[in-house]
C-alpha cells in the first residue's frame, strides 16, 4: 500500500506517479430514507449501521476493511432531511447529528478517510435546489454545509461530498449551486480539506464531458480563487445500462474513465470514483477487478475508488460488500475479496 498523502496536496504538486492512494468501500443506511432519486424522506427508513442503533455493525466493518483487506477511504451517505429533522434551512438536529457523527467518528477512528456525503440527487423532496422557482435556495444547502464544515473543520481526514447524483437539472445553474456550497465549507474554517465537486447525469463518468459538468464545475474555486483540493465526483456502473441494479457486468468501464482521463490531464485537474461495484458474478469479477486494475495505472488523474456498497445492506443486496460475521471473524463477499481488497 502506498503511505499516506496529506490532503493538502495542492492538486498536482503531489500526484500519484503509478496507482492510485485511496480506495474503501461506502458504508450505506443513513441514506436509506432519501433512496429514490427525488430526495424525498422517509424518517422510517433510515437505517443507521450501527450496533448502538440496534442495526449492523458499519464500525466493526470498517475496521475489518482497513485492518483485513488495507482499504483507507469510506464514504458515508446520508439524508439531508435527517440531518436537520426535515426542517429545510434548519440547524443540526442534536439527536440525528449525534447519531451520524459516531460513525464518522468511528470511520475516523480507523485512520481512514472518510467522505460525509449529501445523499439528495440536488433535491430537497423533488425540488431542485437553486432552480425549481426559489423552492429549495442555494442558501439551504449553503447552511447545511456550513454547519458540518464547521463541525469537521479540524478534521483532515474529512472529505466533503456536496450531492449525490445530480440529475436533470441545468449545469451551469447548478455550478453556481456547488459554489455557494464551497464557499460556505470554506468560510467555516474547513480550509483545506478535500470537496468533491458533482455534475449533472448522475455525475457519470462517461458523460461528465459532454453533459458540460467539466466545463461548468471548473468554475467553482475556492476563496482564493485557486482550484486546490477541488475534486471532480464521478460515478460509473458496469452494467448493461449503467445503473448499478443488475448483478452481471458486461463492460470494464476503461473508455469512459480514459476518455475523461485525457480532458482532466489536458485541464490540470483530478476526479474521485466514489461508487463503483458489481455482483458477485464470475462476468464483475473480470470487469471490476478490470477496471480498479486500470485505474491503478492512472493514478496521476484519479485519487482512488469507493465500492457500493456495504453497511446496513444485507448480503442479498445485488452488489453487497456487506462482509458477515461470525466467531470473531470478518468474511468478505466474493466482489470484495476478488477485486476490492488489497488491490492498490
Amino acid at each position: 500500500m502506498m503511505s499516506m498523502k496529506s490532503l493538502a496536496f495542492a492538486a498536482l504538486a503531489q500526484i500519484a506517479t503509478a496507482q492510485v492512494w485511496l480506495a474503501g468501500v461506502n458504508i450505506a443506511g443513513f441514506d436509506f430514507g432519501c433512496g429514490n432519486t427525488l430526495g424525498d424522506y422517509a424518517s422510517s427508513e433510515v437505517t443507521a449501521p450501527l450496533l448502538s442503533q440496534g442495526n449492523a455493525d458499519g464500525i466493526g466493518q470498517m475496521n475489518h476493511f482497513v485492518h483485513n483487506d488495507g482499504l483507507n477511504v469510506f464514504r458515508l451517505p446520508v439524508c439531508w432531511q435527517y440531518l436537520v429533522n426535515n426542517v429545510l434551512g434548519g440547524t443540526l438536529n442534536s439527536n440525528n447529528f449525534g447519531v451520524y457523527d459516531q460513525l464518522v467518528q468511528g470511520c475516523l477512528a480507523t485512520g481512514a478517510y472518510c467522505v460525509v456525503d449529501i445523499h439528495n440527487y440536488a433535491r430537497w423532496n423533488d425540488q431542485i435546489v437553486g432552480q425549481s422557482n426559489g423552492a429549495v435556495t442555494n442558501g439551504d444547502l449553503a447552511s447545511v454545509w456550513y454547519q458540518l464544515a464547521a463541525k469537521y473543520a479540524t478534521e483532515s481526514k474529512v472529505i466533503f461530498g456536496v450531492m449525490n447524483e445530480p440529475h436533470d437539472l441545468d449545469i451551469n445553474t447548478w455550478a453556481t449551486t456547488v459554489q455557494w456550497a464551497v464557499t460556505s465549507i470554506r468560510n467555516a474554517g474547513a480550509t483545506s480539506q478535500m470537496i468533491l465537486l458533482p455534475g449533472t447525469d448522475y455525475t457519470a463518468a462517461g458523460s461528465f464531458i459532454s453533459t458540460g459538468s467539466a466545463s461548468a464545475l471548473s468554475a467553482v474555486v475556492n476563496l482564493d480563487g485557486s482550484t486546490t483540493n477541488l475534486i471532480f465526483d464521478i460515478h460509473q456502473y458496469l452494467d448493461a445500462d449503467s445503473s448499478g441494479t443488475t448483478a452481471d457486468c458486461v463492460t470494464n468501464g476503461v473508455d469512459n474513465l480514459s476518455a475523461f482521463a485525457t480532458w482532466l490531464r489536458s485541464n490540470g485537474r483530478q476526479a474521485f470514483l466514489t461508487e463503483t461495484g458489481g455482483g458477485s458474478t464470475a462476468s464483475c469479477y473480470d470487469y471490476l477487478c478490470g477496471e480498479l486494475d486500470w485505474m491503478n495505472y492512472n493514478g496521476d488523474v484519479y485519487l482512488g475508488w469507493i465500492g457500493w456498497a456495504a453497511g446496513s445492506f444485507s448480503t442479498s443486496y445485488v452488489l453487497s460488500e456487506t462482509p458477515t460475521y461470525s466467531n470473531g471473524v470478518w468474511t468478505d463477499q466474493g466482489i470484495v475479496s476478488s477485486c476490492v481488497a488489497g488491490k492498490f
